[in-house]
């Protein structure tokens, strides 16, 4: 099968591979891969700026659907046929805190599709059959491809953040993370501001046809004045940050309110980030980091997807056969449109 593989570590390395289709365990999922999208890691993975605990060779992509094809005798509430899509769990331990809590993402121990096990940019994946989620019949497989950046934006938004209605929510960065998390926290109840750059005027005009209550251009408008003004000088209730940029967690920090809330969502290219500290000591802002997902968003993106409270087709912007995967990465490391899906 054809697969696109992360061949050495630094920048580049990343191939169209001819390689042997997965075999499966008894308690896993052969699946068929119809969409996967490209996510920011896998761009800077591709880049070398991002090699946390990933191997090589592996084949990149965690973002995907397809039809399940060979099941595992253990699996429990999936066939063979059924259009499905799986979270990015692997492997974990069971015995931590965190997986007795239901809470993999936070396990030690756990492996990733497309991070330290073979992901889903090839015709098939192998997924843990645990992990596997069959779709509902009003989600279609193209959205069903963007189930895991939307569980990532349920995570940040409503499981961290506790955002609800009445709260005003100030978005940093209209990328596929910034704009998913406007309809979660629209769907929540709340009122959203989002900012971006003068490039980002498109998604900005986007976000607004999805609900958000105010864009703001940052190269043309004060963000701080137009946050302040939106909420009669007190600051946002929550600040959900996407952008991944310095700028824009220093603007968290400022135009967050009062024992407000911060929630990390985008990832940044450096480890240590000068911020401002005083301002969030003294001000008693609770910043909370959100890492991917856990089962329990899984289930509430579907639900937002079936109940037509998120559309993630709106978001796609690009679909690539797997053999033009460099004009995909090209679109976007140029941040061209908006969600980039590669067809294996």
């Amino acid at each position: 099968m054809k697969a696109l593989s992360k061949i050495r570590r630094g920048y580049g390395g990343l191939v169209l591979t001819d390689t042997e289709c997965p075999e499966i365990r008894d308690d896993q999922v052969l699946i068929k891969v119809r969409y996967s999208g490209i996510c920011g890691s896998d761009i800077h993975t591709y880049k070398g700026e991002y090699n946390r605990n990933h191997k090589t060779p592996l084949v990149l992509g965690h973002e995907f659907s397809g039809i399940a094809v060979k099941v595992g005798s253990r699996v429990k509430g999936v066939k063979e046929g059924d259009p499905v899509t799986s979270e990015t769990t692997f492997s974990i331990c069971g015995k931590c805190p965190y997986c007795l809590a239901g809470e993999y993402n936070l396990c030690s121990s756990r492996k990733g599709l497309g991070t330290q096990v073979d992901g889903s940019f090839a015709e098939y994946v192998a997924a843990r059959g645990e992990s596997v989620h069959v779709l509902p019949k009003e989600v279609d497989l193209l959205s069903a491809a963007l189930t895991e950046p939307l569980a990532c934006s349920v995570h940040g938004v409503m499981e961290k953040g506790s955002v609800s209605a009445g709260d005003t929510v100030l978005i940093s960065g209209p990328g596929a993370m910034g704009l998913f998390s406007v309809m979660v926290a629209k769907a929540c109840g709340a009122r959203v501001i989002i900012s971006g750059t003068g490039r980002s005027k498109d998604r900005l005009a986007l976000a607004e046809k999805l609900g958000a209550d105010k864009v703001v251009n940052i190269k043309s408008s004060s963000l701080s004045e137009e946050v302040m003004d939106f909420t009669d000088g007190l600051g946002a209730d929550k600040v959900i940050e996407c952008s991944g940029s310095l700028s824009g967690l220093n603007s968290a920090v400022e135009l967050v309110r009062k024992k407000g809330t911060i929630v990390q969502i985008g990832l940044f290219p450096g480890i240590f980030m000068p911020i401002d500290t005083d301002r969030i000591f003294n001000n008693e802002i609770c910043y909370v980091g959100s890492r991917t997902s856990k089962p329990s968003s899984w289930i509430t993106a579907l639900d937002l997807m079936k109940e037509g409270k998120v559309n993630a087709r709106a978001l796609v912007t690009g679909i690539y056969k797997l053999d033009d995967w460099q004009t995909a990465f090209e679109r976007m490391s140029m941040s061209e449109g908006i969600k980039t899906v590669l067809e294996p």
